[in-house]
């Protein structure tokens, strides 16, 4: 199979790289928006008419929340109407797609995880944009997945874990909200699951289906920061604050843990816990200091 992964300099896109390796069997192409650009129509399709894809992995995103307050039309630019130009040519030339959604869908008002069927309702420019780039695909009929994810993380680019680190480093205290409660995702995880569907892509519906992934576990971002801290024996204040406590340019869920209950089951997908993921990390994060 001929696979392109947009976003190749992203998290999930290194991620990917890597993954890549271990898939031989498979055609890998990699862009960015220097050699792809996704919101470009014209060029887009001038590529699949030069190469023979078979599916499209949409790991490019504007994923700047607090930025995309200013940044509305860009934002909207990436994760919606390239979202829709993606569509047209997997309709053109008959392509399969999966494309990576986020949790900020949804409000956040919901006191249980939150499932493919439960109704979005974004509270920022970021979440709105990402929920109209899933209706694209959603009204289309092209084969395709949609897999939401959230507090994604990894080795690679900038991060939660990264900046908890430096920080660690600059500070002799900190201070992390602890009444917005999720699932923290490393990237590996994230691209291993996507590499297990697209193996299994013969039983994807013959329309677009939506899947949640994140590693297993709850936990809020102070609890997720006391980890960090934890696991690498690093000893620093760190005090927990409420949202109205930490400014932000933008509102973001209180509780946006998802059932990952879906693609276990059709998938047969093994979730590893979030404490379990991050140590992982943070040993290849040391690795590369060293």
């Amino acid at each position: 199979m001929n696979i392109l992964v947009t976003g190749k300099n992203g998290q999930l896109g290194s991620e990917f790289c890597n993954l890549s390796l271990d898939y031989k069997y498979h055609n890998f192409y990699f862009s960015d928006v220097e050699s792809l650009d996704i919101t470009n129509s014209e060029l887009l399709n001038n590529y699949f008419v030069l190469n023979k894809i078979d599916l499209i992995v949409n790991c490019a995103a504007y994923t700047a929340v607090d930025k995309a307050e200013e940044e509305k039309d860009k934002a909207n630019e990436v994760n919606n109407i390239a979202v829709g130009n993606l569509v047209r040519v997997c309709i053109k030339h008959n392509i399969k797609l999966i494309h990576i959604s986020t949790d900020y869908v949804f409000d956040g008002n919901k006191n249980s995880p939150y499932s493919e069927g439960d109704k979005t309702n974004p509270i920022g420019t970021y979440g709105l944009s990402k929920s109209l780039g899933e209706n694209q695909i959603l009204k289309s009929n092209i084969k395709a997945i949609i897999i939401r994810t959230s507090w994604l993380y990894s080795s690679y680019g900038k991060n939660f874990v990264k900046t908890i680190l430096r920080l660690s480093q600059e500070k002799n205290s900190i201070s992390v909200v602890n009444d917005q409660f999720g699932s923290p995702t490393n990237a590996k995880d994230l691209a291993d699951a996507c590499m297990q569907t697209i193996n299994q892509s013969d039983s994807w519906l013959i329309r677009p289906e939506i899947f949640h992934f994140s590693n297993e576990g709850k936990c809020s971002w102070y609890d997720f920061a006391k980890k960090i801290l934890e696991i690498n024996k690093i000893k620093l204040d760190i005090v927990a604050v409420t949202s109205k406590e930490y400014p932000s340019k933008t509102k973001r869920p209180t509780y946006s843990l998802l059932n990952k209950e879906k693609i276990k089951s059709k998938f047969n997908i093994s979730i590893p816990q979030w404490d379990d993921s991050l140590r992982d990390c943070l040993k290849i994060l040391g690795n590369k200091i060293q």
